[in-house]
């Protein structure tokens, strides 16, 4: 199958496309590379060294043999775009290439319109250039659970019937989302199903959970390959930064109380969801969505259980929750469709822990410590406007 890997350059994009390419696809790679310009804007950067892509590139067919087609360019930018799908003619596309921070779009205005305009002018001339293409492509594309919120009812997996006055429908989910990045993975989910019903395209959206993990059996073969490991306060996720906070010996810092719950995944998960879902296309006209992750837990618990498995001693510290959201909630997530249709998940454990506090000692003097706590805070706004008075 001839696969387009968008954002490939990235914490996620980068894993999947040789986990894609040894599973014997013919995999291309697309990046603008904007997410290490994050890194010079926030000056921080990868716990782990990352090579360029076309390092990465070159060390995976010197490994391997297999070649791996790259284009640099802004999927904002539609005729790059359309030439890109028109040159490579992918049977599937997988679609990481955005803005993926919570915290970064809430930094000011300029961040949030940035994120917005990005994320959906871009998945916009995405769904465009396959209309215009090839309309049997299949778009897997990388959403989040943070799209739903904590609503107080079961959360299906992006679809739910409803009763109202006596008459039913099948509708999509409704959405409570958190932030202007989640807000603009809504939009991007209900312009794919618009273009599904209407140009009979085909896609699967992701609703992904927090993804843990920096290591895949691909990555592991050569210290070129490796994936980024965020853990600031801005781009880090929240198992990857106490992880951190325990090898440094700090207290791991829990937003509030810490009830908030959230659906976890490991990253050697995460690939092998594209690989199942590009293997077994979307119907034409079909808009599916899978809740893509393997098991639930608050941050308290998250954090009980960091502390408990680090070898050396380990505080918590609750701290003022820079987000505005429900910290206590009900929270029962659907996650069934990935598994039945393959997906062996792989949990939590002592031992995937211990492997993170190895990485964390091995680069622990890449840590920059000022930029572990949290900067951004929701209830700020701010904007040039307002600065330039």
């Amino acid at each position: 199958m001839r696969i387009l890997v968008l954002g490939g350059d990235g914490y996620l994009g980068w894993p999947t496309a040789i986990h894609l390419s040894a599973a014997g696809h013919d995999v291309a790679v697309s990046d603008n590379f904007v997410r290490r310009r994050y890194d010079e804007e926030l000056g921080v950067e990868s716990l782990t060294p990352i090579a360029t892509l076309d390092e990465r590139v070159s060390t995976w067919a010197e490994l391997t043999g297999k070649t791996l087609k790259s284009y640099v360019g802004d999927l904002c930018d539609a005729r790059f775009v359309h030439a890109m799908v028109a040159d490579f003619r992918p049977e599937t596309i997988v679609h990481f290439g955005q803005q993926r921070s919570a915290p970064y779009s809430m930094i000011d205005q300029a961040h949030a319109v940035y994120t917005q305009t990005n994320n959906v002018v871009g998945n916009l001339n995405l769904l465009y250039a396959i209309a215009d293409i090839d309309r049997d492509i299949h778009l897997v594309k990388l959403g989040t659970m943070g799209e739903y919120g904590t609503p107080n009812i079961d959360i299906e997996e992006g679809w739910i019937e409803i009763n109202h006055k006596g008459r039913s429908d099948r509708v999509m989910y409704p959405k409570r989302p958190g932030s202007f990045y989640h807000l603009s993975k809504v939009h991007d989910s209900h312009n794919i199903e618009f273009a599904c019903r209407i140009w009979g395209l085909r896609a699967t959206d992701l609703n992904q959970g927090v993804v843990y993990g920096v290591d895949t059996e691909t990555t592991k073969l050569d210290p070129r390959l490796a994936t980024r490991f965020d853990y600031d306060g801005v781009f880090g996720t929240v198992l990857n930064r106490m992880v951190i906070q325990a090898v440094l010996g700090y207290p791991l810092t829990v937003y509030g109380t810490g009830g908030q719950t959230r659906g976890l995944i490991n990253l050697v998960d995460t690939v092998e969801c594209i690989r199942i879902s590009a293997e077994s296309p979307a119907d034409p006209g079909e808009f599916r969505v899978f809740n893509q992750f393997t098991e639930h837990m608050s941050v308290r618990q998250i954090a009980d259980t960091i502390a408990a498995d680090y070898p050396g001693p380990c505080t918590i510290e609750e701290i003022e929750n820079p987000r505005v959201e429900a910290e206590q909630h009900y929270y029962k997530a659907a996650h069934t469709a990935l598994v039945d249709l393959g997906l062996v998940p792989t949990l939590l454990s002592d031992t995937l822990i211990d492997h993170l506090f190895a990485v964390v000692e091995q680069h622990q003097d890449r840590v920059d410590q000022a930029a572990i706590m949290p900067t951004v805070r929701w209830r700020e706004t701010s904007s040039e406007l307002v600065r330039s008075k």
